[in-house]
This record gives structure tokens, sequence and C-alpha cells, in this order.
């Protein structure tokens, strides 16, 4: 079964066609966001397009396209593709974005990051940037190349629903439980509060609930022992031992800031008996979700620095105003 669900896609030629332009060496190829599904509130027509590249070797693709692709890049270009290639991999989240890209009738932004990194993003959560995205239902346009991908994009999945099913109380609805799967990347997102549409989140789950279910049925399937949905109502065991395996199967990054949040009061216990602890004490939730702003705030802030540079400052002003745009138009419904 399919990781990443293919419907509510606007212009599937479109989104084919775009590939064409670039250079074929990657190892998976996703486009996703409200200018590719439906959300609530916010209609298709005129969205631009995100897209997502993995590849084995950033310098040598980023060589090939910026030869048949220049205008998609800042002055950065003129340095040569091994510095393109060094802000992509050593700044930031790992991940560099070309932005406001005309394509026929419309525009798309298109970020490119390392398949090392994307792996290590997807098992580990080091920045849940890339990893949080296809938290949500993409559409696939180049398949994961290798089995350890394939693998990697389900465990993430599973790690988004451990997540999700630690901060829901014992009876949840289904809507419930995507609206905090798709919420696990935003938090502590500076973004939210200065630049996106406040009801992002629930717009996003609202306008892809079909989408979300099917998306996420294996990984329900692999925690049926834990939990059940039905006729879109959920219940969980919230139990201490249940609990514990949820904290034990959470990825690294986010174990490691939960430790921290954890031994804030000056003890130094390890991992495993943060994790016994926290399974204990009803209250831990606050610690999980503090983890995860530590993991998402620096990043977000200087992915954002990065694109003014990677974007060169005309078109990052451009991208800012339809986002400031955008965020009042939903403040005024």
């Amino acid at each position: 079964m399919s990781i990443i669900r293919n419907t509510k896609i606007i212009n599937h030629d479109f989104l084919q066609h775009c590939l064409t332009l670039f250079p074929g060496s990657m190892s998976l190829a996703f486009a996703y966001g409200s200018g590719v599904f439906s959300q609530k509130n916010n209609a298709k027509s005129g969205q631009m397009v995100d897209f997502v590249f993995a590849v084995d070797d950033p310098q040598g693709w980023h060589e090939a396209n910026i030869a048949k692709n220049p205008r998609h890049y800042s002055f950065l270009k003129y340095l040569g593709s091994g510095t393109v290639s060094s802000w992509q991999k050593d700044y930031g989240a790992k991940v560099y974005f070309n932005t406001l890209v005309p394509v026929e009738n419309g525009t798309i932004k298109y970020g490119v990051i390392s398949t090392a990194a994307l792996l290590s993003d997807l098992l580990d959560w080091d920045t849940l940037y890339v990893a949080g995205r296809l938290h949500k239902p993409c559409r696939i346009l180049r398949p994961a190349a290798s089995d350890d991908l394939s693998t990697a994009l389900r465990l993430n999945l599973q790690s988004a629903l451990h997540t999700a099913l630690l901060l829901l109380p014992s009876h949840f609805s289904e809507r419930e439980l995507y609206t905090k799967i798709a919420s696990l990347s935003y938090i502590g997102d500076f973004r939210m509060w200065v630049g996106e549409d406040k009801n992002k989140v629930s717009n996003i789950v609202d306008g892809q609930l079909q989408e979300f279910s099917e998306l996420y049925a294996p990984a329900r399937e692999s925690l049926s022992e834990f939990m059940e949905v039905t006729n879109g109502s959920g219940r969980q065991d919230v139990s201490p031992a249940a609990r514990f395996y949820h904290l034990s199967m959470l990825p690294r990054e986010l174990q490691t800031c939960v430790t921290r949040r954890w031994n804030r009061d000056g003890r130094h216990r390890d991992v495993e008996d943060v994790l016994r602890g926290a399974a204990c004490d009803i209250y831990s939730n606050g610690v999980i979700v503090g983890g995860l702003g530590d993991i998402t705030r620096m990043r977000n802030i200087s992915q954002s620095i990065k694109g003014i540079f990677t974007a060169g400052l005309i078109k990052s002003v451009r991208y800012s105003a339809r986002k400031l745009t955008k965020m009042f138009r939903s403040m005024r419904r």
C-alpha cells in the first residue's frame, strides 16, 4: 500500500510537467500543501504549488539544475554549485528552496534535500521539517528509490501516531487524532504567529479527512493492541505500560529533548528512567509538547533567515507579502 495518497490533486498533468523541468536524479519527489490538496476555506485556484526533491548528490544536482534553470537561483549561483550545496546542507533544516518560480500559468516553490538528511529527519526527527510535511497527505511524483527510504516513510507516520496518542485522552474523535498529528510540526513554529493562517491546521484536516484516514490506516492497524478507531470515534489504552511503549517508540531527537526538559530540576536521569517517569505522570504532556517545540523553533527561524539568501531579497519580500495577505484574509473570515 502506498505511503502517500494520490487523491484530490489539482491538475495532475501540471505536476508531471513540472518534474520534467528538473534533473531526473531524485530518490523521492512529492508535492504538498494548499496548491495540491483541498483545504477548508482555501480555494486552490491561483495557489503556488510546493515540491520537495530528495537527491543523493546535492552538489551534482544543483550543478545540473543551475545549468538548466539559472533564473530559479539567487546570487548564490554565481558562487558555484559547491556553495549552493553547502548552504543546503549546513544551515537551517538542510533544505534549499527556490520560490516563486513561474511555470506556464502558475508558480511553484521547490525544496531540495539530500537523501541522507531526509532519512535522518524521517527516522530521528532531527528538524521535523520535511518529516512534518510528510505527516500529512502528499502527492508522490517519484517513488522512494530504496527500501530504506520506503521504511523510513512508514516509520515517520508511526512516530507521528505514537506522539499524537500521548497527547490525546482515552477517548477522542478521528478528527481530533488527525488534527493532533497535523499540528506536531507546527508546535514552536514562529510562523504560526506571523505569516500563517491561524486556522491552518484545522483547514488542512477538515479538507482531507478521508485522505488522513487512508494514510494512517496501516499505522493504526500496527497499534491495534493499544488503540482503535471506529465510525469516527477513537479510544486508546492510557495505562502507564501503554504510555511507556509509545514513549519508547518516539524518534531519538524527541526523546533527547524530553529527557533534557525532565532533568531541568538538576538531576541526571538517563533516557529510560525519564520515559518511565513520564509514562506514570499524567502531566507529562507538557514536556512532550515542549520537546517538539525545542526541535522546530530554532530550525524554522534559521531556515527562514536562510531563505533570504537562497531566494534573494526581492523574492523573499514578495513571498512574505503573499503569506501575510493570506493570513489577514483568514482573520477577516
